[in-house]
């Protein structure tokens, strides 16, 4: 039989002695004003420093937001990671990087919910916060949306990796970005072509990044731009994605995927044609990446196109 080992009590010494023992000193002598009126600015200072730099600020600031969809649910809070830049001149040293995170804490106060309305007034703010001529705001985010099965509308929670970022200009105006990565199912059409029976499907995922009108407003348009993105990935792929599948709807999913099959080639193109038709969107690129199932490797294409770019016809 093992006896229990008993331990003597320890006598430690108290917290400050603790300190001291692992390197704590002092405090020193002071000679440094503790005002703010009277301490150096360094980040202020004017001098001729080379170069003009496109961008200063500060990236990977995670903040609570909230997001607004027209699909249900239609408010939620999520997480956003943020990045706030503007440019400054050579004559300037640096920026004030505070007053990035006050604006940030100041319209979370108000209610801070992530659309282009509140980003173009957010980053309009910041620069003249910042007494520059430009500013910058871009936030990641995950975007939830309702899933139901296509045959026993069993609903579930499935999700896309949204972002959107806005530029304010004081000659320029406003530049105005979103991009969404999706999850489709896709069969491959060389596999059901050559097969007796079967073909073999991957999980797809798609990347699009779009460019906006400058007057592009979700209120006025009632267009959701994370919906809208979501629709022409899914709605061009062989098959959704879904949460709960009873075996009603794997039966449906599964028949619907063999009758619509689509090479990482076709995703681009398809989605790609779906964005050209949004009068809003002037510039797009779509990305696929097929994780094959019988290969090691992953199928990828890519397709970039500038709406604004085409040859205006002879009298418009």
């Amino acid at each position: 039989m093992n006896k229990t080992r008993t331990l003597p009590k320890k006598q430690l010494p108290n917290k400050a002695q603790r300190h001291k023992l692992f390197g704590s000193v002092e405090p020193g002598p002071r000679t440094k004003p503790s005002e703010k009126n009277k301490m150096a600015d360094l980040q202020n200072s004017q001098n001729d420093f080379l170069f003009d730099l496109d961008e200063v600020g500060i990236a990977d600031v995670k903040h609570p937001i909230t997001v607004t969809s027209n699909s249900a649910p239609t408010s939620q809070t999520t997480i956003g990671t943020f990045k706030f830049s503007s440019s400054i001149g050579k004559l300037s040293k640096g920026t004030n990087m505070s007053r990035f995170t006050e604006q940030l804490q100041a319209y979370y106060e108000k209610g801070l919910t992530i659309d282009f309305k509140t980003l173009k007034a957010f980053t309009k703010d910041l620069a003249e916060r910042l007494n520059q001529n430009d500013a910058e705001v871009e936030v990641g985010f995950p975007w939830f949306f309702e899933r139901r099965g296509p045959y026993a509308d069993l609903a579930g929670m499935n999700h896309a990796d949204a972002s959107i970022s806005v530029k304010y200009d004081v000659n320029e105006g406003y530049t105005l970005n979103a991009s969404l990565s999706a999850l489709i199912t896709t069969l491959c059409p060389c596999s059901k072509e050559i097969s007796e029976y079967s073909a073999h499907n991957q999980r797809g995922h798609v990347s699009m990044s779009i460019s906006l009108n400058e007057d592009f407003d979700e209120d006025e348009d009632t267009a959701d731009w994370k919906e809208m993105l979501l629709e022409a990935a899914e709605s061009n792929a062989s098959a959704r994605i879904h949460p709960v599948l009873k075996r009603t709807d794997e039966k449906m999913v599964t028949e619907q995927a063999y009758e619509n099959p689509r090479f990482v080639e076709d995703i681009v193109r398809l989605v790609a044609a779906d964005l050209y038709e949004i009068p809003s969107v002037k510039k797009f690129k779509v990305e696929c990446r097929n994780e094959e199932s019988i290969h090691m490797h992953d199928a990828i294409a890519s397709v970039t196109y500038d709406k604004r770019q085409e040859e205006i016809e002879p009298g418009r």
